[in-house]
């Protein structure tokens, strides 16, 4: 089924070297070219806005801008760009922030290979009924 569709394209943001590996790792494959990657906030913005990728994968909590700003700059000028918020944090106040924002959803560390895949998924058969191609 998945064959005749072509692959959702993302951008992982982290500032963590190991967490963007692994992400990449889980994400790159039949449904998605990870097609970027960035270690802060500041160069994730410009490569969002230049790659223009379908889903974001971007980590809460960076040093200098965080994940919660530089998702309101994404969700300002790439409105179809779906993000997916990275966080170790069960804090309600974040989630609920980052909802606010304009997330669409949370991949939860540690990893669980599963979740992050069917989370991932569900973004990409949002996108595609709201892009149909």
């Amino acid at each position: 089924m998945a064959t005749n569709l072509r692959k959702m394209t993302v951008l992982i943001v982290d500032d963590n070297e190991m967490t963007r590996s692994l992400l990449r790792s889980i994400i790159q494959g039949d449904l998605f070219d990870v097609i970027g990657e960035a270690s802060d906030g500041t160069s994730g913005l410009e490569r969002a806005y230049k790659l223009k990728p379908d889903i974001v994968c971007l980590d809460v909590s960076m040093p200098g801008r965080d994940g919660l700003e530089i998702l309101q700059e994404i969700k300002k000028v790439l409105k179809q760009t779906m993000v997916l918020m990275v966080t170790a944090s069960h804090d309600v106040s974040t989630v609920q922030k980052a909802i606010q924002n304009g997330a669409s959803g949370f991949i939860i560390k540690p990893f669980n290979i599963g979740t992050v895949q069917d989370t991932l998924e569900s973004v990409a058969l949002k996108l595609r009924e709201l892009n149909p191609k």
